[in-house]
């Protein structure tokens, strides 16, 4: 039975991505800030494994990846998922401290469970493994008044790229998965704002497309690899948007 460790657990693509790996009989870890969801979507399974935890403290990280190996054996596959929006709005308009946030979790958080999946998957026998970092469709085109979020998305491609390289060596793989609109309370809020304000709402995907596109790429062998996957709603304004 594979291992997966999947951030940002606790609700939207993170969530999705958790019930359909329990459902497909992985055993999964669930990282996120908020234990009281975590134990709810742990509840009756003996697949899941809590582990709350901020994915911007480096010690407690160490803590919780040290956790899952140690519960689990072994760790195959990390979901690197969790990530902020921040406040929208031109550059002169964003407060420090909402960038700051941003580039905190969004390039941070992510880095340092990078960082522990490669030390565990390089050392584990036998060795390797797999890295998903999940970006954005901002990480190749941004969204009107997304500084801060497309700063740290563009910062996430770099680091799949390192991770794939470096990576080798070790038989460890990265790949990244670009999402568009899956329907999370994050897209229908966004729905409802511009709903409100008499614009055309964005078209989205149901957030399971997202997460069997996830199951897709952490299935696959060890000598092939998703290097970056697309997966959005067919009619959003992608191609052609700036």
């Amino acid at each position: 039975m594979k291992t997966i460790l999947i951030t940002g657990a606790s609700s939207g693509i993170g969530r999705a991505t958790a019930e359909l790996f329990l459902d497909s009989g992985w055993r999964v870890g669930l990282l996120a800030r908020r234990a009281e969801a975590l134990g709810a979507l742990a509840q009756g399974r003996d697949n899941a494994l809590v582990l709350p935890g901020d994915v911007t403290d480096a010690a407690r990280m160490e803590a919780v990846f040290r956790t899952f190996v140690d519960h689990f054996g072994r760790l195959d596959v990390l979901f690197n998922n969790a990530g902020i929006f921040g406040a929208a709005g031109p550059i002169d308009e964003v407060p420090l401290d909402s960038f700051e946030a941003v580039m905190n979790v969004n390039i941070r958080g992510m880095f340092l469970c990078a960082r522990q999946a490669f030390f565990h998957m390089r050392r584990q026998s036998p060795r390797g493994g797999r890295i998903i970092n999940n970006g954005s469709l901002s990480a190749h085109n941004p969204r009107p008044g997304s500084v801060s979020y497309t700063t740290s998305k563009h910062a996430i491609t770099g680091l799949t790229r390192s991770l794939s390289l470096d990576g080798r060596a070790f038989d460890i793989a990265c790949g990244q998965i670009d999402i568009g609109n899956a329907e999370t309370d994050m897209v229908r809020a966004l729905n409802a704002r511009l709903v409100a304000q008499e614009a055309e709402p964005n078209p989205t995907m149901d957030v399971s497309e997202a997460a069997s596109s996830v199951l897709h790429m952490a299935g696959m062998p060890p000598e092939a690899n998703v290097q970056f996957m697309t997966v959005m709603a067919t009619k959003m304004p992608y191609i052609g948007r700036g």
